[in-house]
């Protein structure tokens, strides 16, 4: 192991020499609340609902700065968090015991390393900027999230998947290495670069980031990206290549048009169509559907799907999914049919905020999710209707989503890689946004209710069973580690990582001894 704190090369525990592009980087910028750009700092988290105060936030613009105001925080005993993109759903960083932020948004190259034969990206690249620079540069991607303000840093440590992850499998399927910062027990800081290699000796830290969340084990400064069954040294060969075109159909209907029959029928024949479909090497994997079911008084509800249309039967594909999931319900409102370039409709996603009337930056969400390995039964599609249709409610920013799962992201064994869910054939949100921060306690309780309601038959969580195989960390939500809304019996940490988490607490005891890198939802040391 080389450590360097201000060099250009560090070499992993396999021996491999990586080079960093030799950019001249500013020093470290150190932001305190007498700063007028203290602020916007403050502005940077997606969810208002929490709002940071830290004593600091130090802007890194390389690894070694990050082992500096590291070991500074260390050695003064302050407690740190650490901020990648700002999209964190709850107030992992911006909590109040917080005094230094670490801000990785200038760490942002995307470049190939051949030495690596891989594509590394810093920990601060948004998802639309490494879309971009991979498409423009060698013609891949990568199966990450939709919205390309996301930050790498938090996306892929949790798994991280979009429209492309039935195809190609999770974002974090294809890391084959990452570089942290850890501290040892005796508070020294230093970086650490571990590799899929299987002679890795640091392979466990590799496999901690493969799902095992963010903000658990160290700060991480650097991914490396390539396709698990790549061969070769061509860049153009060693991600999946970039879609041809963008195809996108939507299908609306008038909630006026549905009672408790044909609202059911729709869930049943979408969540029919998802089991059906959800095998791994299925040829409708390149379909990626969804439904957005939003409380009545929003007005709609919509049936989506996209695909690439240069794929072989693609267009029957999405014929054959509107078809049957259509089938037996009232006469659509309006049918839509998208046909954009790739890249453009990736890097340009419409604010989902700003749709609903509210202002991004004054949003107040909250959001709960399942996996479902088997579709909702009669009792919690009863469940769904009554509170869709709760007019003492009625705001039409809250709802339900359905995604269509599996494919290539069931294909690893639940140990192959830190995210356990490998056998679900949906992916379920139920979410609620506000601006008016009076109305906290009105949202947060039709949520906990809706959410309690549906998995009422265990505990009201969804714990691994036939039916569902718990939730997902990049939607985390402290709420499933309150004893008075998750009474299963089952914790939160089995909830979000089964039978992998001691596997994670043995990781974070020897990578984190001192327990530097904690929140309210971390790995705990055994």
């Amino acid at each position: 192991m080389v450590q360097s704190s201000r060099g250009s090369v560090v070499q992993d525990g396999s021996g491999i020499p990586s080079a960093v592009p030799s950019v001249p980087k500013p020093g470290p910028v150190e932001v305190t609340a007498n700063d007028p750009r203290y602020a916007d700092f403050q502005m940077r988290g997606y969810n208002r609902r929490f709002i940071g105060a830290p004593e600091s936030v130090v802007v890194v613009h390389d690894t070694g700065q990050v082992v500096d105001v590291v070991a500074a925080a260390v050695r003064d005993g302050r407690r740190i968090a650490v901020r990648s993109g700002g999209h964190c759903a709850e107030g992992l960083v911006d909590d109040p015991a917080v005094q230094v932020v670490v801000d990785l948004s200038r760490l942002d190259a995307v470049y190939y390393d051949p030495r690596m034969r891989a594509f590394a990206a810093e920990a601060g690249v948004t998802l639309g900027r490494l879309y971009e620079v991979l498409d423009l540069g060698w013609g891949v991607t990568l199966p990450g999230g939709t919205c390309p303000e996301v930050g790498l840093g938090g996306h892929v440590t949790g798994g991280g998947n979009g429209v492309l992850s039935r195809l190609y499998g999770h974002i974090s399927d294809h890391l084959f290495a990452v570089e942290v910062v850890v501290v040892d027990e005796d508070g020294t800081a230093r970086s650490v670069i571990a590799t899929r290699e299987e002679d890795d000796p640091h392979r466990d830290l590799w496999w901690a980031h493969t799902g095992g969340g963010g903000g658990n084990f160290g700060v991480v400064t650097r991914f490396w990206f390539r396709d698990p069954d790549a061969e070769g040294d061509d860049p153009a060969a060693l991600l999946p290549r970039r879609p041809t075109r963008y195809v996108a159909a939507q299908v609306g209907w008038e909630w006026s048009k549905f009672d408790e029959e044909s609202f059911s029928l729709f869930l049943r024949n979408f969540m029919g169509w998802c089991e059906r479909n959800s095998a791994p090497g299925t040829p409708t994997a390149a379909l990626h559907g969804e439904i957005a079911v939003l409380q009545q008084s929003a007005g709609t509800m919509i049936l989506m799907g996209r695909l690439d249309p240069s794929l072989p039967g693609s267009e029957e594909v999405l014929e054959a999914y509107l078809s049957e999931v259509t089938a037996g319900l009232p006469e659509p409102s309006f049918t839509v049919r998208q046909d954009e370039p790739w890249l453009y409709k990736v890097v340009n996603v419409p604010d989902a905020a700003e749709a609903f009337g509210l202002e991004s930056s004054k949003l107040r969400t909250k959001i709960k999710a399942a996996y479902l390995r088997r579709p909702l039964r009669d009792e919690q599609l009863k469940t769904v209707f009554r509170c869709l249709t709760d007019g003492s409610y009625g705001h039409p920013a809250s709802g339900i989503m359905i995604t269509t799962w599996g494919g290539r992201m069931n294909v690893p064994d639940p140990s192959d890689t830190a995210l356990p869910q490998r056998d679900s054939v949906m992916q379920m949100s139920v979410v609620t946004s506000w601006n008016d921060p009076a109305e906290d306690d009105k949202h947060l309780a039709w949520i906990r209710a809706f959410y309690a309601d549906l998995f009422a038959g265990t505990g009201g969580v969804p714990v691994s069973d036939e039916w569902t195989d718990g939730s997902y960390i990049n939607w985390p939500d402290p709420d499933l580690a309150d004893p008075a809304l998750n009474t299963s019996g089952v914790p939160w940490s089995t909830l979000y990582y089964g039978d992998n988490y001691a596997r994670l607490q043995r990781i974070k005891a020897h990578w984190d001894p001192r327990n530097v890198f904690s929140h309210a939802l971390s790995i705990e040391r055994p």
